[in-house]
C-alpha cells in the first residue's frame, strides 16, 4: 500500500507500508464492530446507582386501612407508584467490561487500517520541530498541511513537548503504537504515522 509521505511540511513522494497491516483484501467489519463496542463499554465505570423501594427512608407504616376508605390499597410511601418512592428495577454499580482476545483486537486493527489506507485517509510525516511546547507550532503545521483537526498522530515514544502543545487543540489526538487500537483509528479524520511509528508497526 502507497501512501504520501510528508516531509518539512511539504508533500515528497509515496511511502510503501506493508500490505499485511495496511491492504487486508477482505475487511471483517462484525469483527471491527465488535472490538470497538468492546473497547467502549470497557470505558464506562458502572456507577450509576439509584434507590429502590427496600432502600427510600420511610414508609413502614401502612398509609390507611385496606378496606372501606374509598380510596385504592396501599401498603407503603414508598411504593414506586408514589412521589417520593423507589425507582422499579433501580440501576446499580456493576462492570461492563468485556474481554477479547489479543489476536482480535490485532487482526481488527490491521481492518481498521486498512479501511483508512484505502480511503486515503493515512499519511507519513515527520514531526514538527518543537523548541518549545506551544500550541501555536502544532496548529500551524496542521494547517500547512491542510489536516483536519481531528487527527490522530501515532508516535514511536513518548514526545513532551507534542502532549503539552497539543492538549489545548480540541480533537487533535496523539498515541504512542503500542497503545493503538482500532477505535482510534476510527475515530479520526487524519491519521498520521511519523517513520519510527511505521517501523515499530
Amino acid at each position: 500500500m502507497e501512501v504520501q509521505i510528508y516531509k518539512e511540511g511539504k508533500s515528497s513522494g509515496m511511502a510503501n507500508l506493508p500490505d499485511e497491516l495496511f491492504a487486508v483484501a477482505k475487511l471483517n467489519r462484525h469483527l471491527v464492530h465488535e472490538v470497538v463496542r468492546a473497547y467502549l463499554q470497557n470505558q464506562r465505570k458502572g456507577t450509576q446507582s439509584t434507590l429502590s423501594r427496600s432502600e427510600v427512608s420511610g414508609g413502614g407504616k401502612k398509609p390507611w386501612k385496606q378496606k372501606h376508605t374509598g380510596r385504592a390499597r396501599a401498603g407503603s410511601t414508598r411504593s414506586p407508584l408514589w412521589r417520593h418512592g423507589g425507582v422499579i428495577h433501580a440501576p446499580k454499580p456493576r462492570s461492563y467490561r468485556t474481554d477479547l482476545p489479543g489476536s482480535k483486537i490485532r487482526v481488527a486493527l490491521t481492518h481498521a487500517l486498512s479501511a483508512q489506507a484505502k480511503a486515503g485517509n493515512i499519511v507519513v510525516s515527520e514531526l514538527p520541530a518543537l523548541k518549545d511546547a506551544k500550541t501555536k507550532l502544532v496548529s500551524a503545521w496542521l494547517k500547512k498541511l491542510s489536516f483536519p483537526l481531528k487527527t490522530l498522530v501515532v508516535v514511536d515514544k513518548m514526545q513532551e513537548n507534542l502532549a503539552v502543545a497539543a492538549r489545548n487543540i480540541p480533537d487533535f489526538e496523539w498515541i504512542e503504537y503500542k497503545h493503538l487500537h482500532p477505535y482510534h483509528i476510527l475515530n479520526a479524520k487524519k491519521i498520521v504515522l511519523t517513520p519510527e511509528a511505521v517501523k515499530c508497526l
